[in-house]
């Protein structure tokens, strides 16, 4: 179980913090055209303050249990990306992007693992 945890952890991470340093570093024309649709409907700022929490979101997933120091943050960072695919989930299937919200979904509940994990 923990070592199952840990490779959810690390995923998560990994394409938390990718996906959130894209979206952050790039104009929200370049997210458009990478397949980012759903930036249509968002200002720049906002496309911006999505990629900030999943890149911190990210990060949390990960460092604290690594560094040893507030695992608790762990939980916090598993809550925050259940929260960001929650609402990108909706997105998606206001949008009929099917396919999309199938895969959020599965980050959803990978978050969900995390978080929950730790108490069994």
């Amino acid at each position: 179980m923990i070592a199952a945890l840990w490779v959810v952890q690390g995923l998560l991470a990994l394409i938390f913090v990718m996906t959130g340093s894209f979206k952050f570093f790039q104009s929200k024309e370049k997210v458009v055209a990478s397949g980012g649709t759903w930036a249509e409907e968002f200002k720049p700022g906002t496309i911006k303050t999505i990629a900030c929490a999943e890149l911190i979101s990210g990060l949390l997933v990960i460092v604290p249990r690594l560094s040893g120091y507030g695992p608790h943050l762990t939980l916090v960072g598993a809550a925050c990306i259940s929260l960001i695919m929650a609402g990108s989930i909706y997105v998606h299937i206001r949008r009929k992007e099917y396919q999309h919200a199938i895969i959020n979904s599965v980050f959803l509940l990978m978050a969900l693992f995390v978080a929950y994990a730790p108490k069994l």
